[in-house]
């Protein structure tokens, strides 16, 4: 190798070497951000105690996952599994009913002594804000606020400490387990406004880890809404994408809500389901025999859990927090927040199909 060809690299990697530190010493646009201190009330006009990313945040570009699309009439879908599906379900049912992979229901009641609900919608909320700004898949964010129930129902913490337990478990769905190209740890303490430190972060997500006992892998709301959706859509003249939009906005709507947590994961993808038939179609039962015997779930089982989505969706709960609410009002998941839906839900619905059939 001649003498120049050595100075050319050498002087190469000195330019790169000095590009790397200008832009990690001067982060390019981003605007950083503070969840604050959470108080017991957040006051409908009163101003939120979170600052949302901004537009300008430029986080390494993350590959995302679009919306499936449907086959044509006749064929089958290799990745749903056709031959394996009752096996499948029959799996992630049992699953999701381990107590090691449940948090418990009235977490706030017996091991928390800091926290309130509101706070956890309001840190909810804000992780809504996070995934969005930096292209996480949905997958991520469920997992995440299901890490965060589970370890919070296991140790209690201080209110100060609970963002940090958030961007923690996000840490954790993102890198050890869903995306691609994952968030550093770095970008988590940033846009906590540098909050807490590069080890505070590793030092919770450990904590996390040895909670959950290394359990990561749980099936999330997201696992039975991606089949729920395919069964829902056969009897539907609709778009597909707009059922599909709806139920992951309802979905993501029960996320903010405490009193959500006791229920199963299937049971609120089914709720989430059965409410977006209902919105799109309120003439017509949203319910159905293939359904019922798809989801194991009859219609008077979804009551409870569709009247809470219900008034979430109407803002009778969680009214102050917009993120979920401003994301699906946008024109790419065809701003089915938006849609009108009625202040009542119909009792006669909640019968169930083998009785309403009979009469």
């Amino acid at each position: 190798m001649s003498e120049n060809t050595r100075m050319t690299r050498a002087a190469t990697k000195r330019k790169a070497s000095t590009a790397f530190a200008t832009a990690d010493e001067n982060p390019v646009g981003k605007k950083r951000v503070v969840l604050g201190e959470l108080t017991n009330v957040v006051a409908p006009n009163q101003e939120r105690e979170i600052h949302k990313p901004k537009s300008t945040l430029t986080p390494a570009k993350k590959q995302t996952k679009n919306a499936p699309i449907p086959p044509p009439p006749g064929s089958v879908d290799p990745q749903m599994c056709g031959p394996y599906v009752a096996d499948i379900c029959a799996y992630l049912r049992e699953m999701e009913g381990r107590l090691k992979q449940r948090p418990l229901h009235d977490y706030i009641e017996k091991v928390q002594n800091d926290i309130t609900p509101s706070m956890r919608g309001v840190l909810v909320d804000w992780l809504v804000e996070v995934a969005e700004e930096y292209k996480l898949v949905s997958d991520t964010l469920y997992l995440t606020v299901s890490y965060v129930d589970r370890f919070l129902s296991a140790k209690p913490i201080h209110r100060q400490r609970l963002q940090l337990v958030g961007v923690s478990a996000m840490l954790i769905a993102s890198r050890k387990y869903e995306e691609i190209s994952p968030p550093k740890v770095e970008d988590f303490v940033y846009i906590t406004d540098n909050t807490f430190t590069r080890q505070d972060v590793v030092s919770m997500e450990a904590d996390i880890l040895l909670a959950l006992q290394f359990e990561l892998g749980c099936p999330t709301i997201k696992t039975f809404l991606r089949r729920f959706t395919r069964v829902a859509q056969e009897d539907f003249n609709e778009s597909l994408l707009q059922l599909e939009f709806l139920c992951c906005y309802l979905s993501e709507l029960s996320l903010l809500d405490y009193s959500c947590v006791k229920f199963l994961p299937s049971l609120l993808a089914a709720s989430a389901v059965f409410l977006a038939r209902f919105i799109i179609r309120p003439k017509q039962h949203p319910w159905s025999q293939m359904l019922e015997e798809y989801t194991k779930y009859k219609a008077s089982d979804l009551q409870q859990c569709v009247g809470i989505i219900h008034d979430l969706y109407l803002s009778r709960r969680g009214n102050v927090l917009e993120a979920v609410r401003n994301k699906y009002k946008q024109h790419k998941f065809k701003c089915v927040a938006t849609m009108p839906v009625s202040p009542e839900l119909p009792l006669a619905f909640f019968e169930d199909v083998t009785i309403r059939d009979k009469a």
